[in-house]
């Protein structure tokens, strides 16, 4: 197939695209760079530099994809609540404009959401303008019959993901520091619950949900949302204690809630999503 992909250079996108060049698939990126890598990129995608806030034109990356993969935002809670103005302008008008483009071209969209809906939209500017984004695919599906579905991610770690930064994960900075010998800095008391997702469970629901919207399950996309998850959680203390080194406890923050679980029961049945890395079993292999 042929396959648009924004934020190919981002911690999923990059995954993605190792995915589906491996599966054969032509893939263009587009990306803005600014908190992805051009050493993310691939050989064999093609990758553009725009920020997709402007209005354009997208067929001169490509023209008459079968899919887009509408990953590119500004994630993370607490860059938003510094700087909400960039955060929901950039989500919400990026993801405008991809639908937009769709819409001409009735190119079905896979856009990326994110578990914060449940946690309260009003909680943090990324949680509301995620939120937005999905409301703009149900719009869209709704008024011009275009097929979307929304992937809401449950705290995906891996491979490329960001270690450093107001943009990286957990598990990103957890690696850094156990790495550099420097104490595992827990938040609050570390009680708070986390449903972590390997990369690689994430990108196989999202290749499941392309399949799927070229005939593998036989059903009206409109906005249609998928749960990709583990089902299983961990206190943040609990991941800590499993580097087996110094924990350094600091100021919680706020936006942030007590509680992530999945319930992908709707994408198990749909399109037979079945998460299987382990978190206990991937921090095993990081510290050897």
């Amino acid at each position: 197939m042929r396959v648009l992909v924004t934020g190919g250079v981002g911690f999923v996108g990059t995954n993605l695209i190792k995915r589906l060049l491996k599966d054969g698939h032509e893939v263009v990126s587009i990306d803005n760079y600014s908190t992805g890598f051009k050493e993310n990129e691939q050989e064999g995608c093609e990758y553009h530099n725009f920020n997709l806030q402007h209005i354009y034109d997208f067929d001169s990356y490509m023209e008459n994809p079968d899919v887009v993969f509408h990953l590119a935002a500004l994630a993370r809670i607490q860059p938003s609540i510094k700087n909400p103005t960039i955060a929901i302008q950039n989500n919400f008008d990026s993801t405008l404009n991809v639908l937009e483009w769709a819409r001409k071209n009735n190119t079905p969209v896979v856009f990326a959401g994110s578990s914060s809906f449940h946690h309260g939209l009003w909680g943090s500017p990324y949680a509301w303008s995620k939120h937005a984004g999905e409301q703009l695919c149900r719009l869209y599906s709704n008024v011009y019959d275009l097929s979307t579905i929304i992937c809401r991610f449950y705290n995906v770690y891996g491979p490329h993901q960001l270690e450093e930064g107001t943009y990286a994960t957990v598990l990103g900075i957890f690696e850094k520091q156990y790495r550099e010998g420097k104490p595992l800095t827990v938040t609050g008391d570390g009680q708070q619950r986390r449903d972590f997702t390997h990369i690689e469970d994430i990108v196989d629901g999202l290749i499941k949900c392309m399949e799927a919207m070229h005939g593998a399950v036989d059903m009206r996309y409109a906005g249609e949302i998928f749960e990709l998850g583990r089902g299983v959680n961990f206190s943040i203390k609990e991941i800590a204690e499993m580097f087996g080194t110094e924990i350094e406890y600091i100021p919680k923050r706020p936006g942030e809630y007590d509680v992530t679980l999945c319930d992908y029961s709707k994408a198990n049945e749909t399109l037979d999503y079945n998460p299987v890395k382990n978190i206990d079993e991937y921090i095993k292999e990081v510290i050897g």
